[in-house]
């Protein structure tokens, strides 16, 4: 009690906080649909374009400007991927790699690697301004609503999407509104996580819940209280041993992924017995 009595002292760890365990709410919603169907690695596709993005916006907006590039990196995934031999991996893959080049040549030929830049890339709780801060919070409340309001829609069309299209669902469109979700998500998780690790943010707490349980909505919830959890366990770790924010939450994760392994395993071989 009296380490979280010291990390709530101080203004910065508020604000690193409260918008950690909403990026940590929306990635964990998001996490187990991408996970389904085959998208678990589009986390680290869009940051490496929201890298990019803020590499060419150093000094004015970065959000402003990396969102709706994020959202259109999304779209456009969607759109190869759907219309074109290159499927999910491949897709990523390839937004992935060209975006941290172009990110690297933008800032080759202006200032070089600054500090602000090494945020992005590998995660500081020190960089959250208090606009930042602001705007990340509003922006995961409206993306836990927005998934919330279309759960059913986006539970159709994870499971079984040509049965969804059969009954009239517009796939494409909820397609396309999870990926908005997760564009948005990723952004904003950049800034504690940074580019290398917020997809870790995304896959760890839906495939360590996926071990433990087997229902949709039981693995969501889930999800979201592991999630929840490593954060906490992991800003504390970060906060009392000084080390980097976003590898202390991803250790964390690591851990209970083990931990969710093992448990899974041991169940699989009493109900063998059984």
């Amino acid at each position: 009690m009296e380490i979280f009595a010291d990390m709530f002292n101080y203004q910065f760890m508020v604000r690193a906080i409260t918008v950690g365990l909403l990026v940590s709410l929306c990635a964990s919603l998001l996490g187990v649909s991408m996970v389904l169907k085959r998208y678990s690695m589009i986390g680290d596709g869009l940051s490496h374009v929201g890298f990019a993005a803020l590499a060419a916006a150093a000094g004015t907006a970065p959000l402003k400007v990396a969102i709706p590039v994020c959202i259109a990196a999304a779209f456009l995934m969607l759109r190869i991927s759907e219309n074109s031999k290159l499927k999910g991996d491949a897709t990523v893959a390839i937004v992935c790699s060209g975006a941290l080049a172009i990110g690297v040549m933008i800032i080759s030929m202006s200032s070089g690697m600054n500090t602000d830049v090494n945020n992005y890339m590998f995660g500081s709780i020190l960089s959250l301004s208090d606009e930042d801060a602001l705007v990340s919070r509003i922006l995961s409340i409206i993306v836990v609503l927005l998934f919330i309001v279309f759960y059913n829609r986006i539970f159709a069309v994870t499971f079984d999407e040509n049965f969804a299209r059969a009954t009239g669902t517009r796939a494409g469109l909820y397609n396309g509104i999870l990926a908005v979700l997760t564009a948005v998500t990723v952004v904003i998780g950049m800034r504690m996580m940074g580019a290398l690790l917020i997809s870790s943010l995304i896959i760890f707490p839906s495939l360590s819940s996926m071990r433990i349980c087997k229902r949709y909505r039981v693995v969501i919830i889930s999800s979201v209280i592991i999630s929840v959890v490593c954060f906490m366990i992991g800003i504390t770790v970060s906060f009392t041993m000084s080390t980097p924010a976003g590898a202390s939450v991803v250790c964390a994760n690591l851990v209970v992924f083990a931990i969710c392994s093992l448990i899974g395993a041991l169940k699989g071989r009493v109900g063998k017995k059984a």
